[in-house]
């Protein structure tokens, strides 16, 4: 049985933590800013960790 090929979508828009969490960046901060707030913008440049729920899916798809 070959070997299972690295999601490479999901390998561009995932990282890896030292501890084995996964980082993701927020959506919605590529256009249509003008309406959006200076603080909601700031909020959206960090990164958060994905939910609990998506990690198995997700980490099966980065590690192939």
């Amino acid at each position: 049985m070959p070997k299972m090929k690295t999601n490479r979508g999901a390998a561009k828009r995932f990282r890896l933590t030292a501890s084995g969490k996964i980082k993701r960046h927020s959506a919605y901060h590529s256009h249509i800013l003008t309406k959006k707030s200076s603080k909601r913008k700031r909020k959206l440049r960090q990164e958060s960790l994905i939910t609990k729920a998506d990690e198995k899916r997700v980490k099966r798809m980065i590690l192939g």
